[in-house]
């Protein structure tokens, strides 16, 4: 029982920490000039393909954390993404953890391609 009631509580503190979005609210969101943009996919997966403007930290790296905190600001929200969704929220987690503002896509890079937008090489 106890247990239980430990999974619920850390469950609803991780959707508390930050914001995940649909690929639409993800698309209007990144237009705006003060959101930073973080893909967190290894750095092969980065250059096949990812959303203009991105930067690459992977989270699953070493020094993930450390290489955010040189190149992110926290005074300006971080829109983040990953291949499907479980990686970016993993990061999420990290950097509100950090102090961060964070919104991650949803359904990752697979979700944005799927809907026909735009992406860099």
């Amino acid at each position: 029982m106890a247990f239980s009631l430990l999974s619920l509580f850390s469950c609803k503190t991780e959707k508390e920490s930050f914001t995940s979005l649909s690929v639409e609210a993800f698309a209007e969101f990144i237009q705006k000039e003060e959101v930073q943009l973080l893909d967190v996919r290894t750095p092969d997966e980065f250059s096949e393909g990812h959303i203009h403007g991105a930067v690459n930290i992977d989270v699953n790296a070493e020094g993930f954390e450390q290489e955010a905190i040189k190149q992110l600001n926290k005074e300006k929200p971080v829109a983040l993404y990953c291949r499907s969704g479980v990686r970016s929220k993993k990061a999420a987690g990290i950097l509100y953890e950090k102090g961060y503002k964070v919104y991650e896509l949803d359904k990752g890079f697979l979700s944005w391609q799927s809907a026909g937008n735009e992406i860099s090489k």
